[in-house]
């Protein structure tokens, strides 16, 4: 018997952000310090990793069968040092057959890559959250067309696996128009941050006590305030769905909010 582990979604910040010096120095301290201390959250060590990033996108749900995946350094501009970071973790192609068993048990078709490594929303946060990486990992991608009601019912089909001790962790982040962020990081962040009125909105979803109104209110995200200003592209808000449909009965709590160049970052966990 093992744990029923939560499903949680995680900021994972910009780029390589947690391994560079940053002016302010404190920019993304906070979601470090967050990211730090989840483990000792969980109510047991997790058998395995499910990561659904905003940085991988598919025709269909795909599932990453490489035992030994390498590091994909899909970011450009960062420090050389960046780009040689390390991160081991192991992959685990029995949970990627039982994935792949479960979607298609709900009827969605699904796809495997024998040979993609971790991209950078899976080792980032995770580098920080599980430095010794010795937790077998594996990535889950997006469906290409990002629909929510398709990616809530995803994560309904994936709900097993928590009682089986899987963690099942979206990555990507709540307010994701880097044109306003970058521009208030020139202008030194000053004034109110940007995405609040999406966060408060996001956020009484999210802690919804009826699993039904939340996922209708998830599935219908883009008539919120502010929604495409805080994401005018939803990949790096559609996995906050599939950590959704997971959830099953479990409500939602806000775990974090962090303001960082002049937006609203927002962590998530059910259960």
């Amino acid at each position: 018997m093992t744990d029923r582990q939560p499903a949680v979604f995680l900021p994972h910040g910009g780029g390589p952000c947690f391994f560079m010096d940053w002016d302010p120095p404190d920019t993304w301290l906070r979601q470090r310090r967050f990211l730090e201390a989840f483990p000792a959250s969980l109510p047991a060590r997790p058998r395995a990793l499910l990561v659904i990033s905003g940085h991988w996108e598919e025709r269909v749900f795909t599932v990453q069968t490489n035992p030994a995946p390498p590091l994909l350094f899909d970011y450009q501009g960062f420090p050389p040092h960046t780009y040689r970071l390390t991160w081991p973790a192991p992959g685990n192609p029995a949970l990627a057959a039982r994935v792949r068993d479960l979607l298609e048990g709900a009827g969605f078709l699904t796809g495997e890559d024998p040979a993609r490594g971790y991209d950078h929303g899976v080792f980032v946060p995770l580098k920080v959250a599980f430095p010794e990486a010795d937790i077998p990992t594996v990535q889950l991608s997006l469906r290409a067309d990002l629909d929510p009601q398709a990616h809530l019912a995803a994560g309904r089909a994936l709900a097993p696996l928590r009682d089986e001790g899987v963690l099942i962790i979206g990555s990507g982040n709540t307010y994701h128009n880097m044109r306003v962020m970058m521009q208030a990081m020139r202008g030194g962040a000053r004034g109110p941050v940007a995405g609040g009125d999406f966060d408060r909105w996001l956020t009484d979803a999210v802690t919804q006590d009826d699993p039904a109104r939340r996922d209708a209110m998830l599935a219908a995200w883009d008539q919120a305030p502010g929604a495409r200003d805080a994401n005018p592209r939803e990949e790096h808000l559609i996995p906050l769905h599939v950590v959704a449909g997971a959830a099953g009965a479990d409500r939602g709590a806000k775990t974090l909010e962090d303001h960082v160049m002049g937006a609203v970052e927002s962590a998530f966990r059910f259960g």
